[in-house]
């Protein structure tokens, strides 16, 4: 008998903190998160004032819980794909498939994350991909030193992978049908072109910089 009387208590737990968080997700993606109160989401549930502070102090904390949720996925994928990466171009595609497919698991919050990314910076000291892929420029590196990736600038190279994920993010995210594999073999073809033509006017930079000390 305690035993089922934890297991209900447990249960019902879990269901209240389930009702806020979706409450406040469906508020925050009507209202926009500066516009949305503590009142509006305990409104949204029918749960009583109390019970809403039993599992977040604020609307901070339920915004900061769902970005949690969200990075928990992305952080998931990212591990499985990347593992198994042994060439440039699986490296590329893994990662960004990792990060198109989060997004299409749930739409609603990076778009909430890319139009309130004030908010993110002041939660997690970064954007909503930043937090994932900031290990993106050593990852990078170690590529280079293993042969994967041509010797060019990782610094110049992690910023534009962010920026270019960032932005098809959205896109992927306002997609009535997402279709992440497809975003991920366009960015990847992208980036493999780009570092090819980067590598290469490199050599020829390097080379005639060579003959000129020669001379």
């Amino acid at each position: 008998m305690i035993k089922e009387n934890l297991g209900k208590r447990e249960l019902n737990r879990i269901n209240n903190r389930k009702a806020i968080i979706t409450a406040a997700r469906d508020c925050f993606s009507e209202k926009g998160y500066d516009q949305v109160t503590v009142r509006d989401i305990i409104r949204r549930t029918g749960l009583a004032s109390g019970t809403f502070y039993n599992y977040f102090q604020d609307k901070q904390s339920i915004f900061s819980a769902l970005l949690s949720d969200y990075i928990d996925r992305l952080s998931k994928h990212l591990l499985e794909l990347r593992k198994t990466s042994d060439t440039l171009e699986t490296f590329i595609h893994s990662t960004y498939l990792a990060v198109f497919t989060a997004i299409s698991e749930d739409p609603v919050v990076y778009q909430l994350a890319h139009s309130n990314n004030r908010v993110i910076r002041d939660l997690f000291g970064e954007s909503i991909i930043g937090t994932n892929i900031a290990t993106l420029e050593e990852d990078i590196e170690q590529a280079i030193q293993r042969g994967v990736i041509p010797e060019i600038d990782s610094t110049y190279l992690s910023a534009a992978f962010f920026g270019v994920a960032y932005e098809i993010g959205l896109r992927v995210a306002n997609t009535s049908i997402p279709e992440p594999e497809i975003a991920a073999n366009f960015a990847t073809g992208l980036f493999m072109g780009g570092i090819k033509e980067i590598s290469r006017e490199t050599f020829i930079s390097s080379a005639t910089s060579t003959d000129t000390s020669t001379q």
